[in-house]
């Protein structure tokens, strides 16, 4: 969970700045995607053979092929066959919280490889408000970023005036969000809920033990992330139980939940307007009886340090060692997370794309597409998980106007794909290009930075 990553991030070596500027900062250049199929995500349809222009930052057209118009100096890629979406976005996900720039590089680069343009970062450094402004000025490449401030958890804040505190602290630096953290007492948390909601702040993430799901919906969290609290919510004597007995995310409780009590959940969380981040790939492949062994054959942990690799294996190793950890048990309650994702969905209650990468056996940017698979397993359609990192979370950053979609006038942050996700959500994974305002990152560009990553 999010408190190994403090030791994760520790151990990996800061990256050598980026040498090769191969990707193209357009500034009032057209670039043209020639013969594309569309998937605009405003419905579940494809527009085929369409030619998109774009320019400084917005798309400008997108007409059929045949009758499309642009200058003589545009940019063209030769997309014929090849599919444009909108980029996807990781909304849990997490940037080295050390003083160095360079490590933080490598993770959003990792990112962007994998189609993945907007991220919202949920361990919080003072560094990560330079990081964001470099971003913005274009100063390094990368996915627009959202950060958390440094975590609020029963070690951080250890009295209501502490925790108001910190909260007017954060609000004034200038990070986004508020990350909570497990430990925090009822008294705390609310005092940590009602100044933030003073000044203006909105906060996220964890929902502690003793504060329990129905007051932390009755708070309203700006989203609640890894279904913390919910099957925990369900389970009538739950004050019965320590947290340890509980497990993480309720994970040996769940047979004793009251299943009849979802609707009721769903309702709440709508009703209070309150976004839902699964971060299911966390489940699938940190709790679930999967051998460690298995994950860690991954092709993509080839992007991570062996020896964050084998902190990942003894993480999992030592999680399935304990007394209570019975792998049909916890087969179930994976399966009960499913459902309860799958319920968010057909209640109307808002879903957003995060995986908690870098976590265990979630490789930054890669995970994303473990994500939407794992989306789709739940019961939604490819289409409906695509809407969860795209449409959802331009409404959740109130810009539903400019992003999100392909459309004119909107945000040119696109990924070009080989094949088409909303018959195969595995397509997701096909990035041919990804474009993020007015720069645009080909395919060889982003194979060259991996290559460079490799361990």
């Amino acid at each position: 969970m999010d408190r190994l990553l403090l030791f994760l991030f520790l151990v990996i070596l800061p990256l050598s700045p980026v040498q090769a500027q191969n990707w193209t900062d357009l500034q009032d250049r057209e670039l043209v995607f020639r013969q594309v199929n569309v998937i605009p995500m405003d419905q579940e349809r494809v527009l085929r053979n369409q030619t998109v222009v774009v320019q400084n930052g917005k798309i400008t057209a997108i007409t059929d092929a045949a009758k499309a118009k642009y200058g003589k100096n545009a940019q063209v890629v030769e997309a014929n066959g090849k599919y444009l979406i909108p980029g996807l976005a990781e909304m849990h996900a997490h940037v080295p919280p050390v003083d160095e720039l360079e490590p933080m590089q490598e993770v959003l680069t990792l990112f962007l490889a994998n189609g993945v343009t907007t991220i919202r970062g949920m361990l919080g450094h003072s560094r990560h408000l330079e990081l964001r402004q470099k971003l913005r000025n274009g100063e390094i490449p990368g996915p627009h970023f959202y950060t958390t401030g440094p975590s609020f958890n029963g070690q951080t804040v250890k009295s209501p005036e502490e925790g108001a505190a910190r909260v007017r602290a954060q609000k004034e630096a200038g990070y986004d969000y508020l990350k909570l953290h497990p430990g925090l007492t009822l008294r705390n948390f609310n005092a940590v809920a009602e100044t933030a909601h003073d000044v203006g702040i909105p906060f996220v993430g964890h929902v502690s033990f003793g504060v329990g799901v129905w007051r932390a919906i009755e708070a309203g969290y700006s989203s609640i992330d890894h279904l913390d609290g919910f099957i925990e919510g369900l389970v009538p004597d739950i004050q019965s139980y320590t947290e340890q007995e509980a497990g993480l995310f309720g994970m040996y409780v769940a047979e004793k939940a009251d299943r009849a009590q979802v609707p009721k959940l769903m309702q709440a969380l709508k009703e209070k307007n309150i976004w839902v981040v699964p971060t299911q790939a966390l489940a699938e492949r940190w709790l679930s009886p999967t051998s460690p062994e298995v994950l860690d054959r991954a092709p993509e942990m080839i992007y991570m340090k062996p020896d964050v690799r084998m902190s990942w294996i003894r993480s999992k190793q030592s999680l399935q060692a304990q007394a209570a950890y019975d792998p049909a048990r916890i087969s179930k309650y994976i399966q009960f997370r499913r459902d309860l994702i799958k319920a968010c969905q057909q209640h109307g209650v808002g879903l957003l794309l995060g995986s908690d990468g870098p976590q265990v056996f979630n490789v930054p940017g890669f995970s994303v597409h473990h994500e939407l698979k794992y989306l789709v397993d739940a019961g939604l359609t490819p289409y409906q998980a695509l809407r969860t990192g795209t449409v959802n979370v331009a409404t959740y950053l109130g810009q539903a106007d400019r992003a999100g979609t392909v459309a004119v006038g909107q945000a040119a942050d696109l990924v070009l794909l080989s094949g088409n996700p909303l018959q195969d959500i595995g397509q997701s994974r096909s990035v041919e290009g990804v474009l993020v305002g007015a720069r645009w990152y080909p395919q060889d560009y982003l194979r060259a930075e991996l290559k460079k990553l490799e361990k």
